[in-house]
């Protein structure tokens, strides 16, 4: 590791009172969870179908016995747990230097390690709703509602509260998002390969000069970045 980088990024979180962290889907490989452009990733397995498409909004409502067999084996990871990113997250929330997460994960880990302000890009396999009577409920008891999720209030369909392909993102979560990055001293991106637009737009609503992007393998970002480390998220935030 580049010590150097380290000590500067050291220094620029000392410093901060308004950091920002938005992060992909490496931020939870360290918890166990598999990312979908990896080595080992969702997309690189063989599957029925595509896992873009399997994912994706009309395919949700043409085939819902495969959709749901996909996001139960797949898509949900209910014994994950933070990790040491997760956890010094929180405690600089908790000690008023980060304002906010960004994730585009659904995982709810950040939650998990006590964040309190979190914008999830693509929802939270935490929230699932009746698409029928707008009934609510938790992870644990969506996993009782069966193959083919209903609702035990009225018969309807249960949905999980995560952002599928065809699907927009929130629009609050959105702005909440953004307005938090433009308002940010120190931009933290990390995990996330930053293929994935609108969320990859988001950096360029940063207006500082302390953006960090700490990722295993260059993204295509890395070029307007104040510091690049190209490491494990785990090994960088375990000596910070």
């Amino acid at each position: 590791m580049d010590e150097a980088k380290l000590e500067k990024l050291k220094a620029w979180a000392e410093e901060s009172r308004r950091m920002v962290f938005f992060g992909g889907a490496g931020v939870s490989t360290e918890s166990g969870i598999p990312d979908f452009r990896g080595v080992d990733g969702l997309y690189h397995q063989t599957f029925r179908d595509p896992p873009e498409t399997i994912i994706s909004h009309s395919y949700y409502l043409r085939r819902p016995e495969v959709f749901f067999e996909f996001y139960r084996t797949r898509m949900i990871y209910p014994q994950a747990k933070p990790n040491i990113a997760h956890i010094r997250l929180a405690q600089w929330e908790r000690e008023g230097k980060l304002l906010a997460v960004v994730t585009q994960n659904i995982d709810g880990l950040h939650q998990m390690a006590g964040s309190q302000n979190v914008y999830e890009l693509h929802g939270s396999v935490h929230r699932n709703t009746c698409q029928q009577c707008g009934a609510t409920y938790n992870l644990e008891q969506f996993l009782a509602l069966g193959k083919l999720p209903v609702c035990p209030v009225c018969g309807g369909r249960v949905k999980p509260d995560v952002v599928l392909y065809e699907e927009p993102l929130d629009g609050f979560t959105v702005q909440g998002a953004v307005d938090a990055i433009r308002r940010a001293d120190l931009l933290i991106v990390a995990g996330t390969s930053l293929s994935v637009y609108p969320a990859a737009a988001f950096l360029d609503e940063y207006p500082g000069n302390r953006l960090v992007l700490i990722n295993k393998t260059p993204t295509a970002r890395d070029d307007i970045a104040d510091l690049v480390l190209h490491e494990g998220l785990g090994d960088v935030f375990g000596r910070l």
